[in-house]
Formats: structure tokens, C-alpha cells, sequence
């Protein structure tokens, strides 16, 4: 017997799932599903003396200064050697997007984008380049337009 069939033959699980369709619709379901998800992921920060496994919701964003790469958490600063590419390969479908050639952030952080200038959710501000700008405000544009 499958997960669906084990939910349709569960009562209180499958009148749960039709009130929550029946308020919403597929598409939030689709939404809250992934949003699960992201907040289920974990991301391994390995330095030379420890390995941390931190949740990637809790991440803002990273910065790297020649190879050594600080992330930023809710929680707390870690850091790590590595390249910023490779980090943004792994982080970038968790809604990270590059805001300078140095640093990237999770579009979930972001509360504000005012010039050059990003205010996060926690009132911390960072830099935004020209380079990266309209790339960051359509990503943020769509994320907030995603939330409501």
C-alpha cells in the first residue's frame, strides 16, 4: 500500500488535507509542501578543526574573503574554506542568490532593497552591486509575490 492510499484511508489525516485544499488551493499545498522542505534541509559547514550541520533556513547569507567563506546564521557565525561558486551551485535551488561577487544571500532574508542596499529580516544591511541588482530585485519580487 502506498503514502496516498495509507492518507485516503486515514480519516482524520484525509479530512485535514481536504479542509486545507478546500480553503486553499493545490498550488499552496504545492507551496507549504516545499516550504517544509527547505526548512528540512541541511547544509554542511566543514572547517579544519569540525564539521557542523547547520539547517539551510537558518542561513542569511555567506561571504568569502579569498577562500574563507563566513555564513552567517541565525544562530550564530561559522566558517569554512571553500569557493563561492560551489557554494552558491548547492544553496541556489534553497532560494540563494548572488548580491556581489562576494557574497550571497537567501532571498527569504531579505526585507528590504532600497538602492544599493539590502536590509535583512534580522535589520542587518548588506551591500548590493550594480552587477547583480535587477537579478536580485526580480528574485526578491518574485519571492515576495510567492509569500502572499
Amino acid at each position: 500500500m502506498n503514502n496516498l492510499q495509507n492518507i485516503l484511508q486515514n480519516e482524520e489525516l484525509y479530512n485535514d488535507l481536504s479542509s486545507f485544499l478546500n480553503e486553499y488551493s493545490t498550488s499552496d499545498l504545492k507551496k507549504a509542501l516545499q516550504l517544509y522542505r527547505d526548512t528540512h534541509q541541511s547544509y554542511i559547514c566543514k572547517s579544519k578543526r569540525n564539521i557542523l550541520q547547520i539547517n539551510i533556513y537558518d542561513i542569511i547569507y555567506l561571504e568569502i574573503q579569498k577562500h574563507n567563506i563566513t555564513v552567517y546564521t541565525t544562530h550564530g557565525t561559522y566558517h569554512k574554506y571553500g569557493s563561492l561558486t560551489k557554494e552558491l551551485k548547492t544553496l541556489s535551488a534553497y532560494g540563494f542568490i548572488k548580491c556581489t561577487q562576494s557574497c550571497i544571500v537567501s532571498v527569504k532574508q531579505i526585507y528590504s532593497i532600497e538602492n544599493n542596499t539590502i536590509t535583512l529580516i534580522n535589520g542587518n544591511k548588506i551591500h548590493m552591486s550594480r552587477k547583480f541588482a535587477s537579478n536580485v530585485i526580480i528574485t526578491f519580487s518574485q519571492n515576495k509575490s510567492f509569500k502572499s
